[in-house]
């Protein structure tokens, strides 16, 4: 579909990888976090650096937007696990629940600040799914797919970034259910991560011994997301 909204994020990527070369393939062993305003709660500056910040909250997506009523969600843990579990609606509300507070980064260069979620921490599910030995990297999957395919959004990250302390499975926002526009009823956040590494919709988490790219990953967007690196694209 050559008017998708992923096709014309495709043409998006390459003409930021053509005007920001220093984004792209960035080393993230050898580089200082970046940014500006005061130490947020891990030490780093409030706003990455590249980013402004917005006070509403935009919407991105495949084109796709799922209508998932809550009897009928639900999420499937697998991959190099001990204990393959599927989480319905009520399963995941009798996890237990964190409320916190913290940033959203999206790779189009804005930032929303001091976000209130409520959800259970991803570190919670893998305790509950057990990883084996081996697994050492995350894949997951929503369900929406790109309009006209069959290929559903997948996004990709070091089991050590997946059960940090403030990756959650959110339900709800400033104390309202999340919306459905932005993954609702769940979704994945990763605040110290650009925000596509979070996956809307979330259907599947897979513990993998090897990094498998996801769907933007694929196309363009950087494996690593290290927003304090300016860290937004592969070559």
């Amino acid at each position: 579909m050559a008017d998708s909204l992923v096709e014309k994020r495709l043409r998006y990527i390459e003409r930021q990888r053509r005007l920001h070369v220093e984004t792209v393939d960035v080393d993230t062993d050898a580089r200082q976090p970046l940014g500006s305003g005061p130490p947020n709660r891990d030490g780093l500056p409030k706003l990455p650096v590249g980013q402004h910040v917005v006070h509403n909250w935009p919407v991105l997506d495949l084109g796709d937007v799922p209508d998932v009523p809550r009897e009928e969600w639900r999420l499937d843990i697998g991959g190099l696990v001990e204990n393959p579990v599927r989480l319905s609606w009520a399963d995941l509300l009798a996890l237990p629940q964190v409320e916190d507070v913290s940033d959203f980064h999206c790779v189009t260069t804005w930032s929303r600040f001091d976000n209130h979620w409520k959800g259970v921490r991803f570190r919670t599910l893998a305790e509950l799914a057990i990883p084996g030995a081996d697994a050492a990297y995350v894949l997951c999957t929503g369900y929406d797919r790109a309009p006209g395919t069959t290929i559903p959004y997948t996004t990709n990250l070091p089991l050590a970034r997946a059960v940090e302390d403030d990756v959650l499975l959110v339900h709800t926002w400033e104390g309202q259910p999340l919306p459905r526009e932005h993954g609702g009823p769940c979704r994945m956040i990763t605040p110290k991560l650009y925000a596509w590494k979070g996956t809307k919709w979330i259907r599947r988490i897979d513990f993998l011994a090897r990094n498998q790219r996801g769907f933007w990953e694929e196309r363009g967007y950087s494996d690593t997301a290290e927003p304090w690196l300016n860290d937004r694209y592969s070559s």
